[in-house]
């Protein structure tokens, strides 16, 4: 393809603001996904295809046989909440006093765009292929990636993700479960009671199962402990003169890479029950992972749990390190730190469950990530396109040492 649009700083910040103009929740990423074709198609990558759950790719084909490198981002963001409460339009896309604000500035259209130019800016620099593919549903458990990896159509040697690290290097998170606690008893109306097993009886119990699990949680060195604390109540029927038969709990576990889904339940279970005693007689308690249905904006459906895997490269790993020297501080001498993010990404499918080697470099600051005050400063995201080509030859060299 020949390129119409130069692919620079300031057609990506301008890319950015389009996209941020564009409401795209988990499920509803087509119109920003036409848009990123459309500036892909104009930046010259080829191999371009949209996948069956929604996923954009294309390639900036290397000049040479080294191993290839995959950029990734995801179309998706999270809601915005009540418009009054923002100091800018979360749709506005506006560049002021130095930053980029609205939702998805940071997290994550802004590196998203980012990333899209200095792929097709590298074009006949790199001796390897440069891959670039925005996913979707990563604010919700990442099926994008997860199709991605399943489908075996992409190998990377390594992925970079966009997702905010302040400049740093990052190698890691914690992955998430969400785990579902379901009591069913008996319904009565409320004014027999003695008709009824009130699954609401259990609830001290089932607390106290989980302050059990609590106190019992791994740690890692670099990541911190695993936490898990109760999100949510849900109770059927909703009457409130009816005594319900469902009692629901939900659980947000904050875990370790190695933590398997199985040690998770079995571990709720027997705290659960424990507690309960006999006075779980005569009910039914079930712990599963929690499951949803979601809709692809291509039509594509599948039921799946919530699951979001962890991960954590060696920070001695030569491709970390080497990433680290590469880009270097950006206020100070010194290669850039290397930390794991505090929040989960797709890293966790591409490493924690394919093994691919994976880090994350871009520029935002973490905190304004989900809020009302998103940003990304200008000059940070300057900063951070003038890197990427040193990062991704330095890379590219080590992979094929």
């Amino acid at each position: 393809m020949n390129p119409s649009t130069q692919p620079n700083i300031e057609n990506a910040l301008a890319f950015a603001s389009d996209l941020i103009r564009i409401p795209s929740l988990s499920g509803g990423e087509r119109d920003v996904a036409k848009r990123l074709w459309e500036e892909m198609e104009s930046l010259g990558f080829e191999q371009m295809r949209v996948d069956e759950v929604g996923n954009v790719v294309g390639v900036i084909p290397g000049e040479g046989e080294a191993p290839p490198i995959m950029f990734n981002c995801h179309l998706d963001v999270v809601a915005e909440g009540e418009h009054s409460e923002w100091e800018y339009d979360p749709f506005g896309g506006e560049i002021s006093e130095g930053y980029l604000h609205g939702r998805g500035a940071m997290d994550i259209k802004g590196p998203l765009a980012l990333q899209t130019h200095v792929a097709a800016s590298m074009r006949g620099q790199t001796k390897g292929d440069l891959i670039v593919a925005h996913t979707v549903f990563e604010e919700c458990g990442g099926w994008g990636m997860q199709h991605l990896m399943e489908s075996g159509t992409l190998e990377p040697a390594l992925v970079i993700i966009g997702e905010a690290t302040d400049g740093d290097i990052c190698i890691g998170h914690r992955g998430r479960a969400e785990l579902e606690i379901r009591i069913m008893g008996l319904a009565s109306h409320a004014s027999v009671p003695e008709r009824a097993k009130n699954p609401i009886d259990l609830l001290p119990n089932i607390l106290a199962g989980i302050e059990e699990v609590k106190k019992n949680q791994a740690e890692d060195p670099l990541l911190g402990a695993s936490t898990v604390v109760a999100t949510n109540l849900a109770v059927l029927p909703e009457s409130r003169n009816v005594i319900p038969d469902r009692l629901d709990v939900i659980l947000d576990w904050r875990i370790l890479p190695d933590m398997e889904q199985d040690y998770l339940v079995q571990q709720v279970r027997e705290a659960v029950l424990g507690q309960s005693g006999t006075r779980s007689e005569g009910f039914e308690i079930k712990i599963s992972n929690a499951t949803e249905t979601q809709c692809a904006y291509t039509g594509a459906r599948r039921k799946r749990d919530t699951f979001t895997p962890g991960f954590m490269m060696d920070p001695n790993d030569p491709l970390i390190r080497v990433a680290a020297s590469a880009v270097g501080k950006q206020r100070g001498p010194g290669s850039a730190d290397i930390r794991p993010w505090a929040f989960a990404t797709d890293g966790g499918w591409t490493n924690g469950v394919f093994g691919i080697p994976t880090l994350g470099f871009a520029p935002g600051l973490e905190g304004f990530a989900h809020t009302n005050t998103e940003r990304l400063a200008i000059e940070d995201a300057r900063w951070a396109f003038s890197k990427h080509p040193g990062l991704v030859l330095a890379l590219q060299g080590e992979l094929a040492s």
